[in-house]
């Protein structure tokens, strides 16, 4: 009986320390970076040759550089995989390099500035360690061969982390000029990037841990308690949880639809008012005429039965005369304008009225060029849009 007794004590000791040595520990490994911010220093290489997209490896003659960094980036990163980044970049078209084909004579200097959204892409694969490879597009703005145009983007590209705050940054972008005049170039890049503001959470592995952890304390509590009474408080966790879940997923779908059909209203009642069009003034005139009043008739009814929306009435002057008078006499054509709305029945306090004076023509018609009078006529106008914000009336809370 000693000798089981014994037995059995040794045994019970051997079952404790297995059980302790596989009790697992979590580690800072055990987490990851779910956001942050991200900025980066580096140098940027431009091929600008005209065929760049048809050989990406020649470099003689091609490649553009400096010694010196001459690209800085500052980005926000989401636990989603997107980022948002805004870039700008500095460069030297050296003498004796092909730029569109042709061998230029001198430096030519190269700026420009790109915003892009990137997507990580261990966020399809998994994590894969220090390598965190991305994808991304955008839009940007560049200053190359002493002509600007505006340039749709997108990148791909990966950076590899020595620790959760540094690491380095290597992608190459195609750049795609809007318009036929400019020629689209390729832009490689490389440099450090640092991230701060760093929020974590618990990687898969770092959960399992978790997982385990509390599923041992819970064996231990069920050893303290009897075994029903464990079996019982989980059963009941473990439906809490669900129902909670239920309730959560449903009430964020509620406000997901609730949110599209307010886009949706918000989206037709824009497309309503621009098929209205604008409201068009006769020359050195604040006066309404009797189309403009018909059709503010017609605006005042859209506001009317849209009464959870500000309204912002925008008026303009062609370029012809002072532009203080210019000025002055869009300022009162918006008056005008939200007057004769406030007169339709519409709260003055749903409208804003703006003057641009000349600022934002429609067409080429600014100071010192010949235009016919239709020409300027398209610019002597009032426009009606829907503030960004929605308002919240005390009359409808």
């Amino acid at each position: 009986m000693k000798t089981y007794i014994f037995s059995a004590i040794a045994l019970f000791c051997c079952v404790l320390q297995i059980r302790s040595q596989e009790v697992p520990e979590i580690t800072a490994k055990d987490s990851i970076i779910t956001s942050s911010w991200m900025f980066g220093v580096g140098w940027n290489f431009i091929d600008d040759s005209g065929d760049a997209f048809n050989d990406v490896t020649t470099i003689k003659d091609q490649w553009n550089g400096v010694a010196f960094p001459s690209r800085l980036s500052l980005g926000r990163y989401w636990k989603s995989g997107l980022g948002l980044e805004l870039i700008g970049t500095y460069n030297n078209y050296k003498e004796g390099n092909i730029i569109d084909g042709i061998t230029i004579t001198e430096d030519i200097p190269y700026w420009g500035i790109d915003a892009r959204l990137s997507y990580d892409l261990n966020k399809l694969v998994g994590q894969t360690g220090f390598f965190d490879p991305y994808v991304g597009a955008g839009l940007g703005y560049s200053d190359a061969n002493n002509l600007g145009r505006g340039t749709y983007n997108a990148v791909i590209g990966f950076r590899t982390w020595f620790s959760d705050r540094w690491g380095l940054d290597f992608s190459s972008s195609g750049k795609w000029s809007f318009g036929n005049e400019a020629s689209n170039h390729i832009q490689h890049a490389v440099g450090a990037v640092y991230q701060f503001n760093i929020e974590k959470e618990l990687s898969k592995k770092g959960e399992e841990k978790l997982a385990l952890l509390q599923e041992m304390e819970k064996e231990q509590q069920r050893v303290q308690d009897s075994i029903l009474a464990a079996r019982k408080a989980e059963e009941e966790a473990k439906a809490l949880a669900e129902r909670l879940e239920k309730e959560k997923e449903a009430a964020l779908l509620a406000a997901i639809e609730a949110e599209e059909a307010k886009n949706i209203r918000l989206f037709k009642l824009q497309q309503a008012l621009d098929s209205l069009g604008a409201v068009y003034f006769a020359f050195d005139s604040s006066i309404l005429t009797a189309d403009a009043k018909e059709n503010l008739g017609k605006v005042a009814q859209l506001m009317s039965a849209n009464p959870e929306y500000a309204f912002l009435v925008e008026a303009h002057a062609d370029s012809r005369g002072p532009k203080k008078y210019n000025q002055w006499l869009s300022e009162r054509r918006a008056q005008r304008t939200a007057d004769y709305l406030s007169a339709q029945g519409v709260a003055m306090e749903r409208i804003e009225a703006i003057g641009y004076g000349e600022e934002r023509l429609t067409n080429h018609c600014a100071d010192g060029v010949s235009c016919n009078r239709e020409e300027h006529r398209v610019n002597r106008r009032s426009e009606i849009g829907i503030k960004v914000v929605e308002r919240e009336l005390a009359a409808n809370k």
